[in-house]
């Protein structure tokens, strides 16, 4: 055959082929892969908070709270507790002090009308105070003429003193702890006031004349 027998054949242009489409799928799919890549955690990113650091932070505001509530309300039943208290338990607490040895002040004497003579001598006192009164107890040894000028200051007189009697009464011993009984030569008077001035109830330990004993309880009613 001779060289113008043969067929030329012409020259095919390269063809895209299927290759293209899936080169291109290729990219679309790695684009896409990339693009739903993200942060795995939520959607603002933020880690989910330690469940130890919640419990701590619920147990720190219970603790507020029950702080809050707690003190003023604590406060309040000490204080109704307190308001509570009887007269009773407040004479008994003074009771448990003891009788002062000591004079009481100018103004106590003037406001319980209690003028102790100025020669007395081993003189104790205590006050108490309550809802229902306020009482001065007051003791001390003085001389006749003494004796006589205390009975005078408080309004009354020697006249006045019953022998044999004690005008202190049992809850006025209990409190003091002085002693009435028998063996002594006691005389007694009550000397009333209207109120506010106070009453004074006295008894007077006569077993020596020249150096007689005072008891007195001066009670005022508010």
């Amino acid at each position: 055959m001779t060289a113008a027998e043969h067929h030329i054949v012409p020259r095919q242009p390269p063809t895209s082929g299927p290759s293209g489409p899936s080169g291109s799928s290729g990219a679309s799919g790695s684009s896409g892969s990339s693009g739903s890549s993200g942060p795995s955690g939520g959607g603002d990113g933020t880690p989910p908070e330690d469940r130890r650091r919640v419990i701590r932070r619920r147990l720190i505001t219970l603790t507020i709270i029950v702080l809050l509530i707690g003190i003023p309300a604590g406060y309040l039943v000490i204080s109704a507790g307190q308001s509570r208290r009887s007269g009773k338990d407040k004479e008994a607490e003074a009771a448990a002090q003891g009788l002062r040895e000591d004079w009481p002040s100018g103004m106590q004497r003037r406001i319980f009308e209690l003028p102790i003579p100025g020669n007395a001598q081993g003189v104790q006192y205590y006050e108490t105070n309550n809802w229902k009164a306020s009482r001065m107890y007051v003791k001390f040894r003085t001389t006749s003429a003494g004796l006589d000028r205390f009975l005078s200051g408080v309004g009354t007189g020697r006249a006045a003193l019953e022998t044999g009697k004690v005008t202190i009464g049992e809850r006025d011993i209990k409190i003091t702890g002085w002693y009435f009984g028998p063996g002594v030569d006691w005389a007694g008077t009550v000397h009333k006031n209207k109120d506010p001035r106070p009453t004074q109830n006295i008894t007077v330990n006569m077993t020596d004349p020249a150096a007689p004993v005072v008891y007195a309880v001066s009670a005022s009613t508010p």
